[in-house]
């Protein structure tokens, strides 16, 4: 991407931001659990739009979500509340004001740092399509991959990772390479004019305050959550038998 359409973009985006709803403050300071929920209503909303449902009740979400109605609605006054008393909420628009915040309309352009199988499987569903997230580039160091494309994008060699970030003007980068080289990336993104990284190798980054907003991904983590929760019913099944 050259430096002229690159600061239009910037400049497209900013305005992006400035102009939804009117307001200047498009980014409320909300609780991270509140942040947390968007992107289920975001799902949920498709799928009411999939069914052809026009407009819904926050009683109607809370069954469907497994959240109460009232912290539904305590959810999206955060943002301007979207509802109307005795209406609910237009299904449509509220879909719309949730992609706004969640940035799905911005366009964002990512690259996947780690063309091995997590990596490919990532770049081969349909997820970033869904959420408005171009997959324009992989990067690895194995040459049996190298120049292959996968899914939308091609595999390029690790070395030319910064050139290729500033090329195609990469904002997002997808880390699911082997944690022992995950810092030493890490430093080598932190001198790149990117603006996020999704952190799938397990390895805390030490960039945190680089200007890069950082979403560490614990697979491992979510396993044993879900274990420890088999392990409290067996336990609670046992003690009642």
């Amino acid at each position: 991407m050259s430096t002229k359409k690159r600061i239009e973009k910037d400049e497209s985006l900013e305005k992006l931001r400035h102009q939804i709803d009117g307001r200047d403050s498009f980014r409320p300071e909300v609780s991270p659990a509140v942040i947390k929920r968007l992107p289920r209503y975001f799902r949920y909303l498709r799928e009411l739009i999939r069914m052809g449902k026009t407009r819904v009740s926050s009683a109607e979400l809370s069954k469907m979500m497994n959240v109460t109605a009232s912290q539904i609605r305590q959810d999206l006054n955060c943002f301007g509340g979207f509802g109307q008393q005795g209406y609910g909420y237009n299904v449509n628009y509220l879909y719309t004001k949730i992609c706004e915040l969640l940035g799905v309309g911005f366009g964002f352009r990512a690259a996947v740092i780690g063309a091995g199988n997590l990596g490919s499987a990532l770049v081969g569903s349909p997820m970033f399509e869904k959420r408005g997230v171009d997959v324009v580039a992989l990067f690895d160091v194995n040459p049996a991959v190298i120049g292959k494309k996968i899914g939308p994008a091609y595999v390029y060699p690790l070395t030319e990772m910064e050139k290729r970030i500033e090329e195609f003007g990469i904002e997002i980068v997808i880390l699911t390479l082997p944690k022992e080289h995950a810092e030493e990336i890490g430093e080598r993104l932190a001198e790149c004019p990117i603006h996020g990284i999704w952190n799938f190798t397990g390895k805390e980054l030490a960039i945190k305050d680089r200007g890069i907003v950082i979403e560490n991904v614990h697979i491992g983590d979510s396993l044993m959550t879900l274990c420890y929760e088999v392990a409290k019913k067996l336990t609670l099944e046992n003690e009642k038998a």
